[in-house]
């Protein structure tokens, strides 16, 4: 399972592709505009960084300005995804965009049916929103397992993304899941690579060498 990160700071991503951990990117306007900066101009920042894809979201709900803001992103650079969410605008968008070439991410699935749909009309990646499905008491888990299933059963070329990730157990369940790519916040990340039993070895072997270097020069 690859990780994406789920952030549009570019300080998080120059860490987070520092540990070589991480194979792409996914943004959104939230994110973006958390950042205060012309969003084209920050895209093309990013995509200059990642090597992987790097999701950018369109804020059309109508077709014709969903093609639109798709193409004027996808012309920014080649590694861009257009973020498309799922509606009948949006599969009507991402079945035009796929016939161009335009790799895009349909985003807003809370369903394996959503998931399904978006990946016959053409989508590259799907994007189950396991943690807002977790808020309303459904297991979001399932809906990446499901997903996962279907496209492999009918060797369909969309692959899942895992998102809405809160905790590191969610990375876990993700890879359990089968899921292809699970895209997490830069807090998500720190979180995996923590345990204080590493600590607690980490410190123990400090100690133990100073007390050995102690006896030495004794």
């Amino acid at each position: 399972m690859e990780l994406y990160l789920d952030t549009a700071n570019v300080d998080e991503i120059r860490t987070a592709l520092e540990w070589g951990v991480i194979s792409g990117v996914t943004t959104n306007p939230t994110l973006v505009a958390k950042e205060k900066r012309p969003w084209k101009e920050l895209i093309k920042e990013i995509t200059s960084l990642v090597p992987g894809p790097v999701s950018a979201e369109v804020l059309s709900l109508d077709y014709e300005g969903m093609v639109r803001e798709a193409r004027e992103l996808a012309a920014l650079a080649p590694n861009v995804v257009i973020k498309i969410p799922i509606t009948p605008e949006g599969l009507k968008a991402v079945k035009t965009l796929s016939r161009e070439g335009i790799k895009t991410n349909v985003t807003l699935v809370f369903s394996a049916t959503q998931g399904l749909l978006a990946a016959r009309a053409g989508a590259s990646f799907v994007s189950p929103f396991v943690g807002r499905l977790d808020d309303v008491s459904n297991e979001g888990m399932e809906v990446v397992a499901d997903l996962v299933m279907i496209i492999e059963n009918y060797g369909l070329p969309t692959r899942v993304i895992a998102a809405s990730i809160r905790h590191p157990m969610h990375v876990l369940e993700a890879a359990r899941a089968g899921a292809h790519i699970a895209t997490v916040p830069f807090g998500v990340l720190q979180a995996m690579i923590r345990h204080p039993l590493t600590d607690v070895g980490i410190k123990r072997f400090l100690d133990d060498w100073e007390k050995a270097k102690s006896s030495l020069q004794g």
